[in-house]
């Protein structure tokens, strides 16, 4: 019975998922929105989140624990720079999972993972919104 046992196998062994889970963050950080298939999206959204929290607190040590799950300081700084601040009033699911449905050649379901609040209509909703009040 799997009483307990949290998360899913992805067809690898430990080394192999973890590496997986680190570069769909990375680039998921970097292009805002990646296409794969529905168990990796749902997988990935349990790795992201805890690491958008930690960025929104902004500190040294919540610094080290990020860069201990992605070890590549330019999107670290992505994420505590650009991607934090937009979800710092926000108590949390920042992702969202869209289902495309199949792939044509082995039938897999698939799936958009996104964030919530898109930071390319973000930015530029502000300078609208900065033009209306002038």
């Amino acid at each position: 019975m799997r009483h307990k046992k949290k998360g899913r196998k992805l067809g690898r062994k430990v080394g192999n998922r973890r590496a997986l889970l680190m570069n769909l963050a990375c680039q998921l950080i970097v292009h805002k929105r990646i296409k794969t298939t529905d168990a990796k999206a749902k997988e990935l959204r349990s790795y992201v989140e805890p690491l958008i929290t930690l960025a929104k607190k902004n500190s040294l040590h919540s610094r080290r624990l990020v860069i201990k799950k992605i070890p590549k300081k330019n999107i670290v700084r992505i994420l505590f720079e650009e991607i934090a601040p937009i979800f710092s009033d926000r108590p949390g699911g920042y992702t969202r999972i869209t289902k495309l449905g199949y792939r044509d050649n082995d039938r897999a379901p698939v799936s958009v993972i996104e964030f919530v609040e898109s930071i390319e209509t973000l930015a530029v909703e502000k300078p609208a919104a900065e033009k209306s009040e002038k």
